[in-house]
């Protein structure tokens, strides 16, 4: 039986509206005659013994742990985690979390801003007749995954709420992930939600849940509509930046054909 892989991560590219402006990464290209000058100057190689006077090509980036496909690490969302406990790093996440059979959830048809609560979690399982299993990978599929790029991206698609994430935390869940800018509906959303309510607890809701629990997600997944809701193996291992809130990382989907 073969296999398939389908790479869940967008591509990091500064040029693409994927983040609010000025959170963006930046990218500097360096060709190989840059690269065989700084080879000269630091190795004292001149640049014309070096084949055909070509050096190493490489890029230095300007970035946040939460540009790109990133796992976000509970140390992010608050001081402490699961009522008290200090919160974990990234370089802390057990890769055991990381590794494990992934669950589909599609809300690409809920509206821009709108906060998925553990019923409507409930109803989809139902749907696609899953129930789920501790160290399941349940990844939402919303609208904003065919919008990476576009100028309205970062307002696109649902989020999940405070209820929803803790329902699936309490079920087990360690590592879920989701094709939006944020776990959390679009903060634009939010923050109008609290300032018109009141309720400020609203902002950040699905974020926050993580000071209640212990779990981590991944944000800007790329992809998801390739998938079938259930039969899939997910593999999600977060770069180990020390004491970081969040690790890049680059997920797969594992299929079997």
């Amino acid at each position: 039986m073969g296999k398939r892989i389908i790479d869940l991560s967008v591509v990091l590219d500064d040029q693409l509206p994927a983040d609010p402006p000025g959170l963006g990464p930046k990218i500097s290209y360096m060709d190989h005659a840059a690269g065989a000058a700084e080879m000269e100057q630091v190795f004292g190689i001149a640049a014309d013994k070096q084949l055909e006077g070509c050096g190493p090509a490489a890029e230095r980036v300007e970035m946040t742990t939460h540009n790109g496909t990133h796992m976000d690490a509970p140390w992010h969302y608050h001081p402490t985690m699961d009522g008290g406990t200090p919160a974990i790093t990234i370089d802390q996440v057990p890769l055991e979390w990381c590794m494990g059979p992934g669950v589909k959830l599609d809300f690409r048809s809920m509206p821009d801003g709108h906060v998925v609560t553990a019923s409507e979690v409930e109803a989809e399982l139902a749907r696609i007749n899953h129930v789920l299993q501790p160290g399941d990978i349940v990844l939402v599929n919303t609208s904003a995954g065919a919008k990476y790029g576009q100028p309205d991206y970062v307002n696109s698609g649902c989020g999940m709420g405070r209820e929803a994430t803790l329902w699936l935390a309490e079920r087990g869940m360690k590592v879920c992930g989701i094709d939006g800018w944020s776990w959390d509906p679009p903060l634009a959303y939010q923050a109008k939600n609290a300032k018109e309510t009141g309720d400020y607890g609203l902002f950040w809701e699905g974020h926050k849940a993580g000071a209640d629990c212990v779990y981590c997600h991944m944000e800007k997944l790329a992809n998801l509509d390739q998938l079938p809701a259930t039969g899939f193996e997910v593999i999600a291992l977060p770069v180990k930046v020390a004491r970081a809130s969040a690790g890049w990382c680059r997920p797969v989907a594992i299929l079997s054909e």
